[in-house]
């Protein structure tokens, strides 16, 4: 049975690899911190034999005995409203974080697969953004501490890979949804439908004709799942290509839920991209891969998740208690 480790295993994504993961027989080592992470996202996991939880922060040496063959480094805050609240951790967990584990992959000679993300392209020139596009982000602003994060976290995984060859992927996520988002996470489709669902305005930041490109969690999911077991070494765009203004998007909302709320807008936050779509040429070539979901689908089932969740949840989460699944 292969081993893999998984970090930021109680967040979204992290949780939704678990899943794909104990499904494909794999022996799973979950990994958080919870500092943003949830348990509620893995309890249905913590029964199985091939499954065992670590709470445990990456930034600090970290160990896992036996073999080990893959590592996902999804560990990290990903939402504005936590990497603003939490600079620091953010700038760590991409740091020290990615540091630990790559020497645990090269202890175990074990692939390691990082979570980047779209954000390393900033406040893009080129549209759409390739692999090949450098980027354009400003490292003092208040987003500089995921960004610049990320993109260190891609440099020292490749430093890692030419000097010591450490076997590598790096997955470049752009905006991913589904069920398991938190709602007050600051994100833009928890945003929308939380505020549809507490019967609010849905507040639009500038004029809403900045552009996203929004990719079902499935589909991310298997796209990480293809490049992790591929030979490719170089980054890779995962992401759904078709692209909308957020000010369409909050009209899709509104339509989705039919609560007939009325759209605000607020001031547009500091370098915050006006254009987001990925060029996923690269996916389809090297993985064979490109989204089955469309949005219409995906956002269907998203806001099912969301309606049906206990009632006082749209304001504040329960916490239970797992300590007796914890391993510290």
């Amino acid at each position: 049975m292969d081993r893999i480790l998984i970090t930021g295993a109680a967040g979204f994504i992290g949780s939704h690899l678990c899943d794909r993961f104990v499904n494909k027989g794999f022996h799973v080592t979950g990994m958080d911190n919870l500092i943003t992470g949830d348990m509620r996202n893995i309890e249905h996991l913590l029964p199985l034999e091939n499954f065992e939880f670590q709470h445990h922060d990456v930034t600090e040496f970290v160990h896992v005995p036996g073999k080990l063959d893959y590592i996902l480094h999804f560990a990290s805050p990903a939402s504005p409203i936590d990497y603003l609240k939490i600079p620091i951790q953010t700038l760590k967990v991409s740091s020290l974080g990615i540091h630990n584990l790559l020497g645990l992959a090269k202890d175990k000679k074990a692939r390691i697969l990082i979570a980047s993300t779209s954000e390393v392209y900033g406040d893009p020139l080129v549209h759409p953004q390739s692999e090949e596009y450098y980027g354009n982000v400003n490292t003092i602003s208040p987003r500089g501490v995921y960004d610049e994060a990320k993109r260190f976290q891609e440099s020292m995984t490749m430093a890692y890979h030419r000097f010591h060859g450490v076997e590598t992927r790096i997955a470049r996520i752009f905006n991913t949804y589904g069920p398991r988002m938190r709602l007050n996470d600051g994100r833009v489709i928890p945003a929308f439908i939380g505020q549809a669902l507490r019967g609010e305005d849905l507040t639009v930041f500038g004029d809403g004709s900045q552009t996203r490109s929004f990719c079902y969690i499935d589909d991310q999911v298997e796209g990480i799942y293809r490049l992790l077991l591929s030979d490719y070494t170089g980054p890779v765009n995962i992401g759904n290509p078709e692209e909308i203004s957020i000010k369409e998007f909050a009209e899709e909302v509104i339509k989705l839920t039919g609560t007939g709320q009325k759209i605000v807008y607020r001031p547009l936050p500091q370098d915050d991209p006006m254009q987001r779509q990925p060029d996923i040429s690269r996916a389809k070539k090297v993985l064979g891969w490109e989204p089955q979901v469309s949005r219409s689908e995906g956002m269907q089932k998203t806001y099912a998740y969301f309606k049906n969740l206990p009632p006082g949840e749209l304001n504040k989460k329960e916490h239970k208690d797992f300590s007796s699944h914890i391993k510290r």
